[in-house]
């Protein structure tokens, strides 16, 4: 072992000699020479079957969660999924592959963010790239017609993740979604409310939602003169504006997909336009808009959806933008998109948009392409973008140097004396068997100090001491672990005592 480690030694220096050598841009000679007499030395040293040698990393575009993390990705699912509840969702899975076929053709440029894999068995399969194509997928399967479902769950995008802001290659999507036929834009407007909901118990900041309609964008396009080959092409475009220049879209439609100049001007007339309920009855007298049956219908439906949102008092968390295109394929009629706003740089200004945290919209024709039949079921829904609340709301507990608490633990179970192990056991099991939430130190014998120190890091609020005395007296010392007031219990009193002191629920958020 000795001659190995003096021969590793010597590997270390060597390497370090040829690193040199080649910072110092040595002649070839003379790193040529230094680089065989380390690969000499490697050759002495020989494999090392005892310590194989990976690389300790997550793989690009995913990470791991700490305790802490995982505690407030929790908190964020409990108020997601509290209001899916609360609008009277059920709850299903699909699983985390589907059939490559299942998920061809249905998300348009973004279809080469689907991650293949390898044949097996016969069938070729695919990551899930969403959770509303498998949703389509088994309403069909199943021939349902209606449903409200929610299903949180992971899925997979083959993308260039930008991890400190919450975008990554594997990530969780949380969805709600509306099936079946129903008066127009009712659960439209619930989708909306459920959205606006959400980001306002989060407290993540100030929001809006974005909201346009297909129909209006194909109407807009066909009168401003786009051919209808380009129409899925140039609104992938049209998407980018929250994130670039009209002048940068404008060039990409002209130099990249050919569409010409002045049809791309009278694009840019429309899609810089957004206001509320006013600029929609507006775009209804528009002379060349309103000649267009599609979008009339889109108008005439953002119309009576203001009306339902006003009803519903978040019309002014809403903004008909003309520029919101969502480049998915599916979309057949409303689509929304919530952004956080930045407070203003100077006075007068507007907010910026500083990133989506939940999209959706209207899907009537994605469940009819896996029918045999092709019989449709109208589809609406959102979806919570959480991998980027979840960098907000950490952010934010950094920022504010906030203790979170990754357990629930009620109390611990202490000793003051030695010799009391079997009493804190049967204690501590008379906790848990009662729905406590309870623990004690794995030592026989610790320390009384030792013991409030672990409540003190770990948060838990109480603690239930024995002693020789207390044993006697048929009680139990009840501490605060916050106050440092001490109570003594009766031992049959002690459950109650102890629900009724930590009833309040745990925030963390």
């Amino acid at each position: 072992m000795a001659d190995r480690a003096a021969l590793e030694d010597l590997v270390r220096v060597q390497g370090e000699r040829v690193r040199g050598l080649k910072q110092q841009k040595a002649s070839a000679e003379q790193i040529e020479e230094e680089v065989a007499k380390l690969l000499k030395l490697k050759a002495q040293l020989g494999p090392d079957e005892g310590k194989p040698k990976f690389v300790l990393k997550t793989p690009k575009g995913t990470r791991d969660y700490s305790p802490r993390q995982m505690a407030v990705r929790e908190k964020v699912f409990d108020v997601i999924i509290s209001c899916f509840k609360r609008h009277g969702a059920e709850v299903i899975d699909t699983p985390v592959f589907e059939l490559k076929e299942t998920l061809t053709g249905k998300y348009g440029e973004d279809s080469k963010l689907i991650y293949d894999l390898k044949d097996q068995g016969g069938e070729l399969l695919s990551l899930r790239y969403d959770l509303t194509v498998p949703f389509a997928r088994y309403l069909a399967m199943n021939k349902l017609t209606n449903i409200k479902r929610y299903h949180i769950a992971k899925v997979y995008r083959r993308d260039n993740p930008a991890m400190t802001r919450g975008r990554y290659r594997e990530f969780y999507q949380c969805d709600f979604d509306i099936a079946g036929q129903f008066d127009p834009m009712l659960p439209d407007a619930e989708c909306l409310k459920i959205m606006c909901e959400i980001l306002s118990s989060l407290q993540i900041g100030d929001f809006l939602v974005k909201v346009n309609d297909r129909r209006i964008l194909d109407g807009m396009f066909a009168i401003c003169g786009v051919p209808d080959s380009k129409f899925r092409t140039i609104c992938s475009s049209v998407d980018k504006l929250d994130k670039v220049s009209w002048e940068e879209v404008k060039n990409e439609m002209v130099g990249e997909k050919g569409l010409a100049p002045e049809v791309a001007d009278r694009i840019g007339d429309y899609v810089q336009q957004h206001g509320g309920v006013s600029l929609v009855e507006q775009l209804l007298q528009d002379p060349k808009l309103s000649q267009n049956k599609q979008a009339l219908e889109g108008l005439g439906d953002l119309k009576l959806l203001f009306e339902y949102l006003t009803l519903f008092g978040i019309a002014d968390k809403i903004s008909f933008d003309l520029s919101l295109a969502r480049g998915l394929d599916y979309y057949t009629g409303v689509i929304y998109e919530a952004v956080l706003l930045q407070p203003p740089a100077r006075a007068g200004e507007e907010p910026l948009g500083v990133g989506s945290v939940a999209a959706g919209g209207r899907y009537d024709g994605l469940v009819g392409m896996f029918d045999p039949k092709g019989r449709k079921v109208p589809c609406v829904g959102l979806s919570i973008g959480v991998e980027r609340i979840f960098s907000i709301v950490e952010q934010r507990l950094e920022a504010l140097e906030e203790k979170v608490r990754t357990t629930e633990t009620q109390v611990l179970v202490a000793s003051a004396q030695k010799k009391l192990l079997e009493e804190r056991l049967k204690l501590v099991s008379e906790l848990w068997d009662a729905g406590i939430k309870a623990e004690l130190l794995y030592k026989k014998n610790p320390k009384l100090l030792n013991q409030l120190q672990y409540c003190e890091e770990t948060g838990i609020p109480l603690v239930a001491i024995i002693g020789e005395q207390e044993l006697k007296d048929g009680v139990i010392k009840l501490r605060s672990v916050a106050s440092r007031e001490e109570v003594d219990v009766r031992r049959e009193d002690l459950v109650e005592e102890i629900k009724r002191r930590t009833s309040q629920p745990l925030c963390i958020c």
